[in-house]
């Protein structure tokens, strides 16, 4: 029983024995008991179930999406100036404190020049037109991967339609319980077939999964570790928009009308019906020639169709369609400013910032967390911690702090409360964390007062003669009662 990786030790043992043989490269990113020739050719003839890659083509749904659509553009580019707003901390799992080390250097600067929003934004790039972001490190020298070090040690993005993921099994089943990722093949220029035999690319790397970076922030339902884009479900709502645009386009180039109909004599000649057909168009058509009058002769039965933009509800049926876009990039129309998120009352100020508030706590959390999980593997994080996004550093999330506020300021009038009452303030505290009527369990000091003082045994306090109670005073006590007040307090 042999796994994917064995069968990639015995490529590179006869590989070695023939150090070179035409073809044969290292391609592997740890020293020298890893390689790929024999298993870099399994790759070639298409999917199988031992690999997965896009499905569709990357660069056919940047051009003809978020190039070519204006809406599609909009919503991605809504996700990402928000999405890469982001910051990241180490999280201590017992105490929730956010803290940072030398080792969150590489995410604040991911390669010369680049900043966190710069790796956020490609991330975003990625995963909305391919639903999967590949990186791993690379230096100077050459190096990649783990190997990769030294000061010129930095990201480097893997476009996501060059990217195989290796799957794989310790019965070599890929249909096994166990299927798991052993590798992340990196391709340049990708598998294909010409002239009936399959070509590989001599640059071909074969990268170990703690070695790289896999974002994919919505799976695939027809895949297991393969992310899927938001655009997929969509893609005919993406046709549609840019069908009725055009229409829209067409409507003014054509004078403003929809279809003109002119009727001629049956018995014209050929010639003299083109002719006509190519002065009418010359005299009639466009935008230049646009509500004038109209003068035809030789017998032509002129009708004029009476549908327009307005007749056609041309605003509700694109927006309607804008608004299922939005949908499906997760951003409410509002926050894109489409055209139905700018009326009526979803432009009041509650409306607003309810709809930032759905896609911070939805779309944005959900991201940032997948993100974090993600750049987490290429990092070694603290014991008892983990990567997070640092919140509190996101402009667009500023009311969520405020309602952060006004959620502690009423845990510290309870807390007042609980000590004022008696209860430790230790104890009291726990409660608040943990919302646990447990931690307060045998945590009373005895003491009920806001003072804290002791009660009384029942005895009234002396008269002073002029009708008030005489009241102890601090001379009144001696060292030893002082120093027990003082513990009590």
């Amino acid at each position: 029983m042999t796994t994917a990786l064995e069968r990639v030790n015995t490529a590179y043992a006869s590989a070695v024995a023939r150090p070179r043989a035409v073809g044969v490269r290292k391609a592997w990113s740890e020293p020298p008991f890893w390689a790929l020739e024999s298993y870099r050719s399994s790759f070639v003839g298409g999917s199988l179930p031992d690999r997965e890659r896009l499905e569709h083509d990357f660069r056919g749904y940047v051009r003809g999406g978020g190039k070519a659509s204006a809406v599609v553009f909009a919503c991605f580019y809504a996700r990402l100036r928000h999405y890469a707003q982001a910051t990241f901390q180490w999280e201590n799992l017992f105490t929730r404190q956010l803290f940072g080390t030398p080792e969150l250097s590489i995410v604040d600067r991911p390669w010369p020049s680049g900043t966190t929003g710069d790796l956020l934004a490609w991330m975003e790039v990625d995963a909305s037109f391919a639903g999967n972001s590949y990186w791993t490190f690379t230096d100077d020298l050459g190096r990649f991967g783990r190997s990769a070090s030294g000061p010129t040690r930095r990201l480097t993005r893997m476009p996501p339609d060059w990217v195989w993921i290796v799957l794989g099994s310790r019965s070599d089943d890929p249909y096994a319980l166990d299927t798991r990722i052993v590798a992340f093949v990196y391709d340049p220029r990708g598998v294909s077939t010409m002239g009936g035999s399959a070509t590989v690319s001599d640059r071909m790397v074969t990268l170990l999964p703690n070695e790289v970076m896999h974002y994919a922030p919505v799976p695939d339902p027809d895949a297991r570790f393969r992310g899927m884009s938001w655009l997929t479900p969509i893609l005919r709502e993406v046709a549609a928009d840019r069908a009725a645009t055009q229409h829209k386009l067409k409507f003014f180039e054509r004078g403003a009308t929809l279809r003109t109909i002119v009727a001629l004599d049956k018995d014209i000649a050929p010639e003299a019906f083109d002719e006509f057909v190519e002065r009418f168009e010359a005299q009639h058509e466009g935008v230049d020639n646009a509500f004038g009058t109209l003068f035809v002769g030789g017998g032509a039965d002129v009708t004029v169709t009476s549908a327009n933009l307005q007749e056609l509800d041309y605003r509700a049926v694109q927006g309607q369609g804008e608004t299922r876009i939005a949908a499906a990039a997760g951003v409410h129309p509002v926050i894109v400013g489409l055209s139905e998120g700018l009326a009526g009352s979803s432009l009041n100020a509650g409306n607003y910032r309810a709809a930032v508030r759905n896609f911070g706590d939805g779309t944005c959390t959900h991201m940032w967390q997948v993100t974090a999980a993600s750049l987490q593997n290429l990092l070694t994080p603290p014991a008892g911690a983990r990567l997070v996004v640092d919140k509190r550093m996101i402009p667009f999330l500023a009311e969520d702090a405020r309602d952060v506020a006004e959620i502690q300021q009423v845990k510290a009038n309870a807390l007042r409360a609980l000590v004022d009452a008696g209860f430790e303030p230790d104890a009291a505290v726990e409660f608040l964390r943990s919302n646990d009527f447990g931690k307060l369990l045998g945590a009373h000091t005895g003491l009920f007062s806001v003072q804290l003082q002791a009660p009384t045994d029942g005895t009234a306090p002396a008269s002073t003669g002029d009708g008030t109670t005489e009241q102890a005073s601090f001379n009144s006590y001696d060292r030893k009662e002082l120093v027990a007040m003082a513990e009590r307090w």
